[in-house]
């Protein structure tokens, strides 16, 4: 069984036309989950159908323990599941969803898988994505191997825009970190569960459309202030920490070069910033804490 995870945030229209085209596919067997992020909106409740279920996060919890949600849900009725992580302003291209279902029977080795994810112009979204943990780069590839004979391709991480999980590959249920409230979650489930010796691929023979930042970019200043929180939740977490300062200098300097062109973009960097800065006060002052060396 395929298990669709959806975040709905103000969304309903957007999860419309990604249900139609999941519905287009033929003889799979299919649950569509709807995590509803927006309790004031009811015309989501209008999707819901036999094979559609909505569950109420009651407040919105933010993408990540949204989806922790949806897999606590489904992993105690199914641990074989696949489970297909998809943002609501995603819809699946034609043979998809057959496609998935063959892969994950041939590929059973897998735990983490994304797809090539296309903006509606049909460019290259989302192919890959890399990390260097020498100077803190988080970066999505654009450019992939149409060519390659291979059923996948290894990655270092996967988007969240459209992220599948082998349920039967983890001995718990599979969890988001909740620091994340938006953004970077997806590279933190990725490298936490590849140090647990976790394959995660690209199906590059498989993809889904996407309109790019036409939800988070309603209110840019939230968009940037979690954006940039999270990025430098992710740098601190996973690239040395000389680099995190670099970053952090370089933050708050482009950020300041952006209050006379863009002050929304500019607010929400340095709002991100102030954050992850009370953040570290807020542990260095608990009991036990003790710095890292080169912190």
């Amino acid at each position: 069984m395929i298990y669709f995870v959806i975040v709905n945030y103000y969304s309903s229209d957007f999860i419309a036309s990604l249900i139609r085209s999941i519905q287009a596919s033929r003889g799979v067997n299919y649950t569509i989950l709807i995590i509803n992020n927006s309790p004031d909106d009811d015309s989501i409740h209008h999707l819901e159908g036999d094979d559609i279920h909505i569950l109420e996060a009651g407040s919105n919890l933010g993408f990540g323990q949204a989806c922790n949600l949806g897999l606590n849900w489904i992993y105690p009725q199914d641990t074989q599941a696949i489970v297909w992580i998809i943002n609501p302003d995603a819809y699946l291209l034609a043979d998809a969803l057959e496609k998935i279902q063959t892969f994950f029977a041939a590929n059973t080795e897998l735990s983490i898988v994304g797809t090539i994810v296309y903006t509606p112009t049909g460019e290259v979204w989302f192919a890959g994505g890399e990390f260097s943990s020498e100077n803190g780069e988080i970066r999505a590839k654009t450019i992939y191997n149409n060519k390659s004979e291979l059923p996948y391709l290894e990655t270092t991480w996967v988007s969240g825009c459209s992220l599948l999980i082998n349920l039967k590959k983890f001995h718990n249920c599979p969890q988001f970190d909740s620091d994340y409230f938006l953004y970077y979650e997806d590279f933190d489930f990725c490298r936490r569960y590849a140090s647990q010796g976790h394959l995660i691929a690209i199906a590059h023979k498989i993809g889904v459309v996407h309109h790019p930042s036409s939800i988070t970019s309603r209110n840019l200043l939230v968009k940037f202030k979690h954006s940039t929180y999270s990025y430098l939740l992710a740098v601190e977490r996973y690239a040395k920490k000389k680099f995190l300062i670099l970053r952090l200098t370089r933050l708050v300097f482009h950020a300041i070069i952006l209050i006379p062109v863009k002050p929304q973009v500019a607010f929400g960097k340095l709002h991100g910033i102030l954050l992850y800065l009370r953040r570290v006060l807020r542990i260095s002052q608990k009991p036990g804490f003790s710095k890292k060396p080169g912190f």
